[in-house]
């Protein structure tokens, strides 16, 4: 994938709203309980803007945009006018301090909470969780899932849409590898139960594993087999095929759909296909030679045939698949909360699983991987960004209360533990754990720009 303004303005602008909100949270939380507020900091290092408030506080925004910081009055970190002394955050009360610390988190949860409000008063479209093709002897077909059935539950909880059933499977799969599900088929509800063995859950956790492992797909779109895009030096090209080309069939074999064009096309490398063309009013018939080329996400690394066209019909689903989640103002809070809860559930789980071994580490996302999402979103419309924003705000939120020293919940953990203790932690307990934080973060860091590159590398 090539990055180019779309994806690098998304991102800013992502970022700087959601690193906006974080700080924001501790800032009014201070303020309300009388912290004495010195800086208010968009972005790291060299300021590129700065202004001093009325307030007597100094706003910034950062040359560095990937993070933020509220600066508050601290005798730790150096010294406090005579007159701002009982302001200073270290002379609070240790409650008031825990407060400051976890309102940022608490902002996030909020934007996400008023973010998914918005988007349920504009009305969420989604597809129902309707099975398309489920593989022969996957772990779908021994536990009986058919082409056709309607995943209506999933551990007893209603699903409306994939997004949700998806979510619901994955996090009962992470669990204990059992995924309860409940399906209408003829009209008539029945219970599936899906069985994962335990040596195959990890594997299933990576990306893009989840519906391959388990052997089975929703129903997919229509795409028309037009040709988008003829790539240059390619098989397609060499048989004069042309952009806006409508393919009808392969060898005789009538062809209404992209997918199973291509399907067909992978199977036959090494061979030459007579495919029937319409060009405008014309009919055509054009002998391609299919190319062999080593498929990259096979570990057998098999060659698969390709002749070198881009998809150009525009995807559709017939109504009846469609769903459209819509609500009054009062009803669609409680929609709004359920939504945040479960992507905080499930991301909660996902993150102490990572630790347990249990999922993959190939989920930890980086910068690039963010900025990616964000400009597809961005594409698709303002209520994708949206949806994207809330859920990396959720995110956010929960790293942030992770007790690592350098975060907000590890230096919650440290006012707790005054308060147990009737007295600070040492400086030097301090600075170890800040140290032990800092390398934590690193490693973080390392193993999400190394997932990241090996992607889109």
């Amino acid at each position: 994938m090539s990055f180019g303004g779309v994806q690098i303005l998304s991102f800013i602008v992502a970022i700087g709203v959601l690193v906006a909100v974080h700080e924001y949270g501790h800032f009014w939380v201070a303020r309300r309980l009388g912290f004495k507020v010195l800086r208010f900091s968009i972005g790291f290092g060299r300021p590129i803007a700065r202004r001093l408030g009325r307030d007597g506080v100094e706003y910034v925004i950062g040359l560095i945009p990937l993070g933020g910081y509220v600066r508050l009055a601290d005798e730790r970190e150096g010294p406090v006018a005579e007159e701002d002394l009982g302001r200073a955050f270290n002379r609070r009360p240790w409650w008031q301090r825990v407060l400051v610390l976890v309102a940022g988190a608490g902002a996030n949860f909020l934007f996400a909470i008023v973010a998914f409000w918005c988007l349920y008063l504009a009305g969420v479209p989604g597809l129902k969780p309707l099975i398309g093709e489920v593989r022969t002897d996957s772990y779908a077909a021994q536990a009986g899932l058919r082409s056709g059935d309607e995943i209506v539950a999933v551990d007893g909880a209603p699903v409306a849409t994939i997004e949700s059933a998806v979510i619901g499977t994955l996090y009962q799969m992470i669990d204990d590898g059992r995924i309860d599900l409940q399906v209408r088929r003829d009209g008539v509800v029945a219970p599936v139960v899906i069985r994962i063995p335990p040596e195959r859950r990890r594997a299933l956790t990576e990306p893009g594993a989840w519906s391959e492992g388990l052997g089975f797909g929703f129903v997919r779109p229509h795409i028309p087999v037009i040709v988008g895009r003829v790539i240059a030096g390619g098989a397609a090209a060499a048989a004069g095929l042309k952009a806006n080309d409508e393919i009808l069939a392969i060898n005789g074999e009538r062809m209404t759909e992209f997918v199973d064009f291509r399907a067909s096309i992978a199977r036959r490398a090494g061979t030459t296909v007579e495919l029937d063309v319409r060009r405008g009013p014309a009919d055509l018939r054009l002998p391609v030679a299919v190319r062999g080329e080593v498929d990259p996400a096979d570990p057998e690394h098999r060659q698969v045939g390709r002749i070198g066209i881009a998809p150009g019909g525009v995807a559709s689903f017939p109504a009846s698949v469609q769903v459209l989640e819509r609500y009054g103002p009062l009803a669609a809070i409680g929609p709004a909360l359920h939504r945040t809860w479960q992507t905080t559930a499930v991301t909660l789980k996902f993150l102490w699983r990572m630790v347990t071994g249990d999922v993959s580490l190939k989920n930890v996302n980086g910068p690039i991987s963010i900025a990616a999402y964000a400009g597809i979103s961005a594409r698709e419309g303002l209520s994708s960004f949206l949806t994207f924003l809330a859920a990396v705000s959720i995110s956010l939120g929960v790293l942030n209360l992770m007790p690592v020293p350098v975060l907000d919940g590890g230096q919650v953990v440290y006012q707790l533990v005054e308060a147990i203790k009737g007295s600070p932690l040492s400086i030097r307990l301090q600075a170890v754990g800040q140290q032990v934080g800092i390398a934590l973060l690193l490693l973080l860091m390392s193993l999400a720009f190394y997932n990241d590159l090996r992607h889109f590398g």
